[in-house]
């Protein structure tokens, strides 16, 4: 019982998480194979089954192939991929499928992403319990007999991949580049030689200086996650030792990419998102849309709605995630979406994120012109942000009610105010000169606050207040 209940744990709002031997092992994985084809009507379809360089990846897509195979799903196995492979995959052969990742966690984790056909998301809103609920009877009792008509086979599709992107960003004409790629011993390493270097493909006027391209899921050098600053300076550092255009960050499923720039200092992905959303708005102008859609979450920079409009798109907001963004764009039709967090997501990618493809836009905006990255940038990012701060609260609704009510009493030293409630609470200058909002985290006790201004003392003048207010309800 101690498994199956594990296992449960594992389920997330929007993927499988858990630690190897103690919420994952080859049995569940086996069982969510079976209930994976069950749950969703996949007998005698196609079912993709992939998975990333960790020690205990390959035992358990195989686990999951049999249960899948065994309820009749017609399993192609993809070996080692990145996230957006699968993406990738489930979107040109019109199938569902699973890759086994833990993304950036650490070594002793696993976990799934799974997609429908056609990339599709799956999270806890269509058919992720789901999923878990029968593959937790089946533990509890026993797998059912074994029907006819599945199988497993094999398949690689790094080849067709790479091709696909290169067919969407043609890099083959920009300036000589060289660009340092840290790969964290993810999957990145695997997939940049074929996209971006010569493996597979014919080379590109880029020369690329490899960092941790061994795939290694013990993660031997630093965690494969991009988002903490302190897992960007090897990388900072080798930028400037060679003296290159540009650096690159995978985590550890290769599908965000961290921007580093001449200098060494980092991209924000709001900036990185307001670049890409040029170059999208263009080409879908180009092809006859009048004004074409870009996605961008709440708390990615002002700067990105203020671009999308003056570039004659339409920018539409939504709340923080992947599963919202990804039905937002196919809602909205949207050509391209960006994240804080460094995930982009491409119409022409099957609605889904990819960080290549965002990368080859970095590279294309960069070789088309002359300006180092840096001067390019900064036209992108005309305002101070805080980043991300989490503080451990309690009582989180109490602590956002004090900072509400700080801003909104009588006489509040801050002036008129804007509040909104999408995701969290945003508060906002009504002259537009910051703004902060202020997120529950739904499975740990603390406030993520976010925010930005037009110089950085104000921003820090609302930061300091806020996190202030809110650490005094602790």
């Amino acid at each position: 019982m101690k498994t199956i209940g594990n296992l449960s744990e594992a389920f997330k709002a929007y993927d499988v998480r858990g630690l190897v031997g103690e919420q994952l092992t080859a049995e569940t994985s086996e069982a969510v194979g079976a209930a994976f084809v069950e749950t969703l009507g996949l007998a005698g379809q196609t079912v993709l089954v992939g998975h990333d360089m960790r020690e205990s990846s390959p035992e358990f897509a195989a686990a999951f192939a049999r249960g899948a195979a065994d309820r009749g799903g017609r399993v192609e196995l993809l070996g080692l991929i990145s996230t957006d492979e699968l993406y990738f995959a489930c979107g040109v052969r019109n199938a569902a499928g699973v890759v086994f990742t833990a993304s950036h966690n650490p070594a002793e984790y696993n976990g799934m992403k799974m997609a429908r056909a056609g990339a599709v998301p799956i999270s806890a809103d269509t058919g992720l319990f789901e999923i878990r609920d029968l593959a937790l009877q089946y533990l509890e009792s026993s797998l059912p007999e074994p029907v006819d008509g599945g199988g497993v086979t094999e398949v690689d599709v790094l080849a067709e991949y790479a091709a696909y992107l290169r067919s969407l960003v043609d890099l083959s004409a920009i300036r000589p580049l060289k660009v340092v790629v840290d790969a964290g011993n993810g999957m990145g390493g695997m997939t940049t030689p074929a996209v971006l270097g010569q493996t597979v493909l014919p080379a590109l006027p880029l020369t690329i200086e490899p960092l941790y391209f061994e795939l290694d899921g013990t993660f031997p050098n630093h965690p494969a996650n991009p988002l903490e600053p302190e897992n960007l300076r090897d990388l900072q550092a080798a930028v400037v030792r060679h003296g290159a255009d540009v650096g690159l960050a995978f985590d550890g499923d290769a599908d965000r990419c961290f921007v580093i720039d001449e200098r060494g200092e980092p991209v924000t992905p709001s900036a990185i998102t307001a670049l890409v959303a040029r170059r999208e708005i263009a080409r879908a102008k180009a092809a006859g849309e009048s004004e074409p859609v870009i996605i961008h979450n709440l708390i990615t920079s002002r700067a990105v709605p203020e671009l999308v409009t003056a570039e004659g798109g339409r920018p539409v907001v939504t709340r923080v995630g992947h599963s919202f963004i990804k039905a937002v764009m196919a809602a909205e039709g949207g050509v391209f979406g960006g994240e804080h967090s460094a995930h982009y997501y491409f119409r022409d990618f099957f609605n889904a994120d990819t960080g290549m493809l965002a990368a080859m836009h970095v590279l294309a905006a960069l070789g088309e012109q002359d300006q180092a990255l840096s001067e390019l940038a900064e036209e992108f990012a005309p305002y101070v942000a805080s980043g991300e701060i989490n503080s451990q609260v309690q009582d989180k609704a109490a602590a956002t009610q004090a900072v509400v009510d700080l801003f909104t009493a009588d006489g509040a030293q801050h002036g008129d105010v804007r509040i909104d409630t999408m995701d969290g609470t945003t508060i906002s200058a009504i002259d537009g000169s910051w703004w902060f909002n202020l997120r529950p985290s739904n499975t740990e006790p603390f406030l993520r606050y976010n925010g930005e201004a037009s110089d950085r003392d104000t921003m820090e003048e609302i930061k300091d207040l806020v996190l202030n207010t809110v650490r005094s309800e602790s």
